[in-house]
């Protein structure tokens, strides 16, 4: 894939500086600060300066080490204190400031973007954009509107389906329902062929999802799902192949750009769940470029890029797509802020596509610089 030459510039007389913003109150915090070590491991260090702020997992903003090795996922990273950081509070300044433990001020220095690596609620989900948006602050990535559909699976698969997208038959449950009348729940079960997926409407790698393929198991499955959420969504299971497709947003104007495929390939009985997404257990492993004929992957790069417009994406996205024998190509989901561990999709489909690591980090700070909000 042709790399792409018309960089964004910083200020003339230094490094453009980025403050990585990363952990927060989602319950995919360690994933979020394991993320940024990738970040600050691989992010060029002779066009960016980065300062790291963390969210700890009851939201205070602190400073955080230039290190990555703290943040190593084997290490169960978690941000727990550091000098408290405040953020810029008006479209006039983009100043930084850190307090210590004594209450003594000091500036870090102005910045040019945020870069929020935050998965999940209180972050993915639109929270952080919208306070981004209030200080006219330049950030990587997707937009309010985006971030929040994409995050609540109800929502967007209403979106996607609207604009002709095949999506999984699914129903929604709220924790009320549920608790009102789990009978009727349990009735409305039977319109699904089993197994079934739950899962949380608001919550990303694979947190609080189960695969039900009894009924036995779908009362476990439900308390688990709405302990995340306070609404669960059960899908139908759909029986192909779990096919992955990056999306980047475009340069001036430009349409949006699709990756070559991905395929996430699992053993019989299993799903792509946490530890396989981010410890490496053996119950699947990854093929990129994926298998798959010159028809089928057009028609899932147009998809992706169609997906992506749909919800109004800006930066990056990752699409997640079944290829059924029987249903054809379904969408399954579309995360508006993929992972970027060694082991995460997003890079691997963009690095088979001609994007390493370290060019794709700066193309997302360029797209975020360049982004009419």
């Amino acid at each position: 894939m042709p790399q792409h030459d018309d960089r964004v510039p910083g200020p003339p007389d230094r490094k453009t500086r980025v403050a990585l913003l990363f952990g927060g109150r989602s319950s995919e915090h360690t994933i979020s600060c394991a993320t940024a070590g990738s970040v600050l491991e691989h992010i060029d260090r002779e066009r960016y300066e980065v300062v790291p702020i963390g969210i700890t997992r009851d939201g205070r903003l602190v400073l955080q080490a230039d290190d990555p090795a703290p943040l190593a996922l084997e290490r169960m990273p978690e941000v727990t204190g550091g000098d408290a950081v405040r953020l810029p509070d008006s479209s006039t300044s983009r100043m930084l400031t850190a307090t210590d433990a004594s209450g003594r001020v000091r500036e870090l220095g102005e910045i040019d973007i945020v870069f929020p690596i935050l998965h999940g609620r209180f972050g993915e989900d639109g929270t952080v954009q919208g306070q981004l948006d209030l200080i006219d602050m330049p950030y990587v990535g997707n937009g309010v509107l985006a971030s929040a559909v994409a995050m609540d699976k109800h929502f967007a698969k209403a979106v996607l389906e609207h604009v002709g997208i095949r999506v999984a038959p699914w129903m929604t449950v709220s924790r009320a329902d549920w608790a009102a009348d789990r009978d009727a729940v349990r009735a409305r079960l039977g319109d699904f062929p089993m197994p079934v997926f739950v899962k949380p409407a608001r919550a990303g790698s694979s947190v609080g999802v189960s695969r039900v393929a009894s009924v036995l198991d779908f009362d476990a499955a439900m308390d688990l799902a709405l302990a995340e959420d306070t609404r669960a969504l059960v899908e139908a299971g759909v029986t192909g192949r779990e096919i992955e497709v990056g999306v980047l947003g475009g340069h001036g104007g430009a349409r949006a750009r699709a990756s070559l495929p991905g395929e996430i390939v699992l053993d019989e009985g299993t799903f792509y769940d946490f530890d396989a997404k981010y410890r490496g257990l053996p119950t699947a492993r990854t093929e990129c470029p994926a298998d798959l004929d010159e028809a089928t992957i057009e028609a899932l790069q147009t998809t992706a890029i169609h997906a992506f417009e749909a919800i109004d994406g800006s930066g990056l996205a990752r699409v997640d797509f079944f290829v059924s024998p029987e249903h054809g190509i379904v969408l399954n989901e579309v995360n508006t802020m993929p992972g970027f561990t060694s082991i995460s999709m997003f890079p691997v489909v963009w690095q088979a596509s001609g994007i390493g690591y370290g060019e794709l980090i700066s193309e997302l700070i360029d797209l975020g610089l360049q982004a009419a909000r």
